[in-house]
């Protein structure tokens, strides 16, 4: 194999393939990334069994053929190379070698046969988003995944296709993360179970350009992202979902309209006073159009407050405050609607068309506090 390609072009397809390049492994051939090159072009894949990525690097081809590196050893090579061409031949041993102006290495590699290829998705009737929606949802729900691995469900985040309508779910027992879409399109009704991990680094690699899209094809067991010259590649998560509509309400005692940068604010200010694996909550005092936060920890205590609009009684709550700020983060809203019920109720942030929801569990406090 003999091919040539700009180091930049050639540092961008490696550092999106190694996304899906495992940390430890029992087999060995899955810390290589697959360079190919064939009559479609030069190819690299990564495949750590879960989760396969393959992707386009524009250049030219002078020989064709298919070699496995190492990709920590292969990526450090590339990473540190001068910003110019980079020419790469493979011999008949897979001796590879690199060169880009006065740098010469030569790498042993190994056949690419033994590596597994990525499973097989029949491409038809996609769902199609733009790119920019997908990274929005992703960065808009993937934050209350839960990463206990004993309860693989909670590590994933649903996909719930009905009609013309997107609904991507995550909760990690603690709260909910709801993101409603409504598309251009009727889809046949589809519910999965789409690993955290994956929509991570597809979140990573997306451009989030409104006009570039991504289509998602699905099969019993795995689904495929192909957007821009890339490939990603996933296995879906067993099991049925969490019946997620029974723990939403409509009901509520006391509203909070807010505006939303204040109250994240005032939130990371108090958090200043909460040593790493304190579980100190935040103290929540609703009353008279006023919205009173105080904490106290073993560093101190800070009170504050914040101008509301409020319907309904006076409450008083406690919460642990970074489920509070991560869902306030992801909110493009100037201001929040907040729906509590009562101190061991769970809490509601969501807006009038309901497109967004973020369910958030209040913790037991001495209300005399």
């Amino acid at each position: 194999m003999k091919i040539r390609c700009q180091k930049s072009d050639l540092l961008n397809s490696v550092n999106i393939v190694l996304k899906a390049v495992p940390t430890k492994t029992t087999m060995p051939i899955l810390e290589c990334l697959i360079i190919e090159a064939n009559n479609y072009g030069i190819k690299l894949i990564a495949n750590d069994m879960e989760l396969g990525i393959e992707t386009m690097v524009k250049g030219t081809i002078m020989e064709e053929g298919i070699v496995a590196l190492n990709a920590k050893v292969f990526s450090e090579i590339v990473r540190r190379l001068p910003e110019n061409e980079v020419y790469i031949s493979v011999d008949e041993n897979y001796t590879t070698e690199i060169i880009c102006e006065k740098a010469k290495f030569a790498i042993s590699g190994r056949s690419g046969d033994e590596f597994p290829s990525l499973q097989e998705v029949e491409r038809e009737n996609p769902l199609t988003l733009s790119q920019f929606t997908l990274k929005e949802v992703i960065r808009q729900t993937v934050f209350s995944i839960s990463d206990n691995e004993s309860n693989k469900i909670m590590t994933g985040e649903l996909f719930d296709i009905k009609n013309n309508e997107l609904r991507v779910i995550s909760l990690d027992g603690h709260r909910i993360s709801i993101r409603k879409i409504i598309m251009k399109e009727e889809y046949e009704e589809r519910k999965v179970i789409i690993p955290g991990k994956t929509l991570n680094e597809i979140s990573k690699i997306l451009s989030g350009e409104v006009d570039s899209f991504v289509n998602i094809f699905f099969t019993d067991k795995h689904a495929l992202f192909e957007f821009d010259d890339t490939l990603v590649v996933t296995r879906l998560i067993d099991g049925e979902y969490y019946r997620i509509d029974q723990m939403l309400s409509s009901d509520y005692e006391t509203k909070v309209t807010i505006n939303k940068k204040e109250l994240l604010s005032c939130i990371e200010r108090a958090s200043l006073l909460i040593r790493e694996n304190d579980k100190k909550p935040i103290i929540i005092r609703v009353s008279d159009n006023n919205f009173e936060l105080n904490i106290n920890t073993s560093l101190g205590s800070m009170k504050e407050d914040v101008d509301i609009v409020m319907e309904g009684k006076d409450i008083v709550i406690g919460f642990n405050p970074k489920f509070l700020m991560d869902a306030l983060r992801v909110i493009d809203d100037e201001t929040v609607d907040i729906y509590l019920i009562n101190p061991k109720a769970p809490c509601f942030i969501r807006n009038k068309e309901q497109s967004y929801i973020y369910l958030i569990l209040p913790v037991n406090i001495n209300v005399g506090a």
